[in-house]
């Protein structure tokens, strides 16, 4: 939505007129003594600052002009400042919505071009006025595309040679998961092999646009794979087309009523193809969209004030010359299929490119870096957590230990049960054994709580199909160390103990092969490292991490509450002010012992402190006089009668260190 601005911000009102003068301007005399006598030929002329008299031609110049309606408004400010195709010619969705703001669902249209709009939504309407105006498709649509103004020349291409268009297979064939006839491929692939660079002057004397005589017997056997492929494939690629897209979107699939047969699939193009389409879409932040055959339609980067330099030259409907630049996963990227236009060339009237072309993120996405090394995307710096890989302890816990500790378990549950309870599996063969309520893999650890010295805990359940059980070797296993436990007993054997059992000991392996696999992985980690430093290479992904260098130590981290949008200051209740304030309070008791602070002079502060002293000394003689049986330490006896000393004006109750010597 554009915002129209006033082209004249100063604006003159005229003077508000006067309704009832004799009310406005009645007469309210104060002193009554005093009057005011008014004749007929004078008259009072008063003017307000707003309603001064200016001159004329100054509001001919600047004053308000003509009103325009919206419609004029902003089909002049498109044309004046930069006409966007997207804006002024709008699907029929669009139009009609434009004009029905104030109309629809609960209000009748009654405006004539709302109701005209309504009736375009229809394709019969659109085809039945096409065909009273007796314009064809392209006709309609480029009347449409009539502008005011002044309209550049169109752009003329021009080569220094003639344009080549070869019929070559994509390198990139058989798609991925395809299998193909071995020497018909080598047949193909053998057509690279005859490409060569020529000079100008033979491609000027030997180009031909006929292909009568020309071999095409490499291009025909690609197209007779590329048809097998197409049939066998159609309807997988239409299922997968509606699982991930919803709604159809320009650069996608074409699948339902806008698939046609014949159009050509992702494979047959490649890299450097030369097509012939038509421009069908124009996206403002996305850009140019041809058809070319396809279904999917070429995807031609412009955004923003770019169109502004194009925007007389690309236009709906046009018939264009353009070539492939790259060919994309369609399940990854949100246009597969990128291109340029070569007639009529814009490479010089594009200045602002795309870093990326889009993607799309999937809930299965978990590793963002994964993400980004496939798309080739950079990585987001972080910092650098100091692990170095190549010192870090080998790795010897094989993934599938686990499980099978847990099928070793359940075997030795069952052989358990079997000799606490052998009525129970009498006539029956461990291998015919099947489980008693349908083993479900997805729900197969089942998480609750249970009491154990009546203290609540954690309780993991793992149900184990019979199905993965080897209970005959297990059964066989539990007779053989039976058998040996019975003959140690015969010797005298007081216990029988079990070092490991079949199942231990493939667990053993398991983890033996998980570390001798993390041991050459170390090796060739340290041998990419040696040839990394021998030939300057980094050892890293260059802008993985932040350079400690360069960052700052107030960089944002997203976990720092400093930088959450409620933060207003550390509270004074929190541990960080508590402390302060314990330190606070033991420096002051510090400073108590080691030192008094007077406030007066020096001087004055000896005098003081003599006085004081003589009045301890003459305090102390008339109790000695009084109490001359009760012997006290005149050490203790200083310091009960010492007055307590002043820090920071405030009297403390922590006495000097000079006492305690």
């Amino acid at each position: 939505m554009q915002t129209l601005l006033n082209p004249h911000p100063i604006s003159f009102l005229p003077p508000p007129k006067i309704l009832n003068p004799s009310k406005l301007f009645k007469s309210r005399n104060i002193n009554p003594s005093l009057h005011f006598i008014s004749t007929g030929k004078f008259t009072v002329k008063g003017f307000s600052a707003d309603e001064f008299p200016v001159d004329e031609d100054f509001i001919e110049k600047f004053g308000p002009k003509d009103v325009e309606t919206e419609d004029e408004a902003r089909r002049r400010n498109w044309i004046e400042g930069g006409w966007a195709p997207w804006e002024e010619i709008l699907t029929p969705e669009g139009d009609f919505a434009r004009k029905s703001l104030n109309e629809g669902e609960e209000v009748a249209l009654e405006n004539p071009d709302s109701i005209e709009a309504f009736k375009m939504l229809r394709p019969s309407y659109r085809k039945k006025k096409m065909e009273e105006l007796g314009l064809t498709e392209d006709e309609f649509y480029a009347k449409q595309f009539e502008l005011k103004g002044d309209i550049p020349e169109p752009l003329k291409t021009t080569w220094a040679g003639p344009l080549v268009v070869r019929h070559v297979p994509p390198r990139d064939w058989p798609p991925k998961g395809w299998e193909v006839d071995k020497k018909e491929l080598e047949f193909i692939r053998e057509a690279h092999k005859f490409s060569a660079r020529v000079d100008l002057e033979q491609v000027q004397n030997e180009a031909k646009s006929n292909t009568d005589d020309l071999c095409l017997d490499r291009y025909k056997v690609f197209l007779k794979q590329y048809n097998e492929w197409v049939d066998a494939n159609r309807d997988r690629l239409e299922e997968e087309s509606y699982k991930y897209d919803q709604d159809y979107f320009p650069g996608r699939r074409k699948r339902g009523k806008d698939y046609k047969e014949g159009m050509y699939e992702l494979p047959f193009y490649y890299p450097g193809q030369i097509c012939v389409g038509k421009v069908t879409t124009l996206h403002l932040y996305q850009g140019a969209f041809v058809d070319i055959g396809g279904v999917h339609d070429g995807w031609v980067p412009i955004k923003r004030n770019d169109w502004y330099w194009i925007r007389h030259h690309i236009k709906v409907g046009m018939h264009v010359i353009v070539e492939i630049l790259a060919k994309r996963d369609p399940y990854r990227f949100r246009f597969p299929i990128e291109m340029r236009f070569v007639d009529p060339n814009i490479d010089h009237l594009i200045f602002k490119r795309f870093d990326y072309p889009p993607i799309f993120h999937r809930e299965e996405d978990t590793s963002m870096d994964e993400l980004r090394r496939d798309c080739r995307r950079p990585p987001i710096s972080k910092d650098d957590p100091g692990i170095k890989v190549e010192e870090e302890p080998l790795i010897c816990n094989h993934p599938y230990v686990n499980t099978l500790w847990q099928i070793h378990v359940a075997e030795q549950l069952i052989m358990d049960d079997m000799e606490m309870n052998p009525e129970k599996y009498e006539g029956k063969k461990l291998s015919e054994l099947s489980d008693e309520v349908e083993f479900n893999e997805e729900n197969s650890v089942e998480y609750s709580q249970d009491y154990y010295n009546q203290t609540l805990l954690p309780k993991r359940i793992v149900n184990v199909s019979v199905k993965d059980l080897d209970l005959d070797a297990a059964y066989a296993e539990r007779q053989h160390h039976n058998k040996l436990k019975i003959e140690a007993m015969e010797k005298g054997a007081t216990s029988y103990k079990i070092d490991k059992l079949r199942r231990n000991h493939e667990m053993d392996e398991y983890d033996f092969v998980h570390w001798r696999r993390s041991v050459e992985e170390r090796e060739a980690l340290l041998r990419d490292i040696s040839c990394r430093r021998a030939v300057g290479l980094p050892l890293e992904e260059p802008g993985r991490y932040h350079d400690p260098s360069s960052v700052a130590k107030d960089k944002y981290d997203p976990e720092n509450p400093l930088y959450r949008y409620d933060y207003w200051g550390e509270p004074k209740s929190s541990e960080k002010t508590k402390q302060n304030r314990l330190r606070d309070f033991h420096n002051k008791g510090i400073i108590g012992r080691g030192m008094v602070w007077y406030e007066t002079s020096y001087e004055d502060a000896m005098k003081n402190q003599d006085e004081t002293r003589a009045m301890e000394m003459a305090e102390t003689r008339n109790k000695e006089e009084e109490d001359e049986d009760d012997e006290v330490d005149d050490v203790i006896y200083e310091i009960v009668s010492e007055p307590q000393p002043e820090v920071n004006g405030v009297q403390t109750n922590v006495f000097s260190d000079e006492y305690y010597d």
